[in-house]
């Protein structure tokens, strides 16, 4: 095995715990799952796996729900007594979207190295 790829496997699965740990707790994990999904994403890029296109776009689509999350957290919210209606809560959705994608990658090329 070659440096080169024992530092990608590597990487690999520092990116795959910080996803799963962030998943303890969404909202504040939500950080760790941004940087253990960038993390797969560069590492199956650059290791030309064949489902990197996949995970760059989770890792996108958690990174724009993510980015939303916290602004309407720093304007105090949406519903109730906020200003801002219910209805912006779908610009949320594409964070737990990506993250179940990646999920379903991670474990798709789990039981895919299993069979090999």
């Amino acid at each position: 095995m070659s440096n080169n790829s024992k530092w990608s496997r590597i990487l690999y699965i520092v990116g795959v715990i910080a996803v799963f740990i962030g998943t303890i707790d969404p909202l504040e994990g939500s950080v760790l799952i941004v940087a253990g999904s960038a993390i797969i994403s560069l590492v199956t890029y650059l290791s030309h796996d064949p489902q990197w296109k996949k995970f760059i776009l989770s890792f996108c689509m958690i990174a724009i729900g993510v980015a939303f999350l916290f602004y309407f957290s720093s304007l105090g919210g949406f519903g109730g007594t906020s200003t801002l209606s219910w209805w912006w809560g779908i610009l949320i959705l594409p964070y737990p979207a990506g993250w179940f994608i990646t999920m379903i990658l991670i474990i798709v090329r789990i039981f895919r190295r299993k069979r090999e």
